[in-house]
């Protein structure tokens, strides 16, 4: 954390005393404890245009989540107004925790569920609810963490050596390269569409073709950015749809990647009006007893990234996509 800019008149940086944190409040290691003094032209400037010019290093608004959340004192006392005014010779303690971005890449020991493992790669079927990758409001607790805690070198390799995503809600089969080496092997045959990815969805709707293939550029929905959509000049995508059964209104599908675009296979059968169960920012009403999208990532093929050995793994899916199915797919 660099240090404050002694020379600016308002604000003056003093060394901080030893106290311990109180309970609550983050760990000592995970934060720094800066002492300021107001000098006489910062008087009747607001505490948080001060703590900007005294810690330039963090954004406005995570030193103004600072104030709200209790890490500051004027004087001694707590204060939680970004707005008050300051007086010349007042003295401000805050401390300065991390944001959480800076948090990303941290090891984090969690449970992996790990199909296959060796000295160069691992499979793992990943549950629903779990983010793969760091990303704004999820800084933590994601896949990623756990691989850094799970083997050391993934501190080594670009993503961990993720080579490829599933969204959160999205279960089933992932696989992660744990060598440089095989990271790169892995991402040429990806690009190279000879890694087999299959994947079982419960859709909306009864399909009416018994096999199709959906062929729909995919881009970023104009009109909401949080959504993928089919649009002109979108990245080319390609998936293959397999009808297994229809019952209820509802269709049981077994889906083939040849592209990996974000939200493809949602994207693509939202766009033929059969959207996935639950999958609300498709068109998706939850139903079948799913609250998440009904999506899982059933078969893995490929061939091993260094010996060139053909793999294959799959598994099936868990207890909430696996009773919607049995629901729509005769026993």
């Amino acid at each position: 954390m660099k240090p404050t800019d002694a020379s600016d008149p308002r604000v003056a940086d003093c060394p901080a005393d030893d106290a311990e944190l109180e309970s609550g409040e983050v760990d000592p290691a995970d934060a720094e404890q800066r002492h300021l003094l107001v000098y006489a032209a910062g008087h009747g400037q607001r505490l948080d245009k001060l703590l900007a010019l005294a810690a330039a290093e963090f954004s406005r608004n995570h030193l103004q989540g600072l104030v709200e959340a209790g890490h500051v004192r004027v004087d001694g006392q707590p204060c939680t107004h970004n707005a008050r005014k300051l007086r010349a010779g007042q003295s401000v303690d805050v401390t300065l925790v991390p944001t959480a971005e800076s948090q990303a890449f941290r090891p984090q020991p969690m449970a992996l569920d790990i199909v296959f493992e060796d000295e160069q790669l691992l499979v793992v079927d990943k549950p629903a609810g779990l983010v793969v990758h760091p990303a704004a409001g999820h800084w933590s607790g994601t896949l990623l963490n756990g691989l850094l805690a799970h083997h050391p070198g993934a501190a080594r390799l670009p993503r961990a050596g993720i080579v490829h995503r599933l969204d959160k809600d999205t279960s089933g089969l992932m696989v992660v390269g744990k060598t440089l080496e095989a990271v790169t092997a892995l991402v040429r045959d990806i690009a190279a569409r000879v890694v087999q990815r299959q994947y079982l969805a419960i859709a909306w709707g009864e399909v009416t073709a018994s096999q199709q293939r959906i062929d729909a550029p995919i881009g970023r929905d104009p009109a909401q950015r949080t959504r993928m959509a089919i649009v002109p000049g979108g990245k080319p995508a390609q998936t293959d749809v397999e009808r297994v059964a229809v019952q209820g209104g509802f269709s049981a599908l077994r889906c083939r990647l040849h592209t990996g675009r974000t939200h493809q296979i949602r994207v693509h059968l939202a766009s033929r009006r059969h959207p996935l169960v639950a999958d609300t920012l498709y068109g998706g009403r939850p139903a079948l007893g799913l609250q998440r999208q009904a999506l899982h990532a059933t078969r893995l093929a490929f061939d091993h990234p260094l010996t060139r050995a053909p793999l294959a793994f799959e598994r099936a899916p868990p207890p909430d996509f696996a009773a919607a199915w049995a629901a729509v797919v005769p026993a």
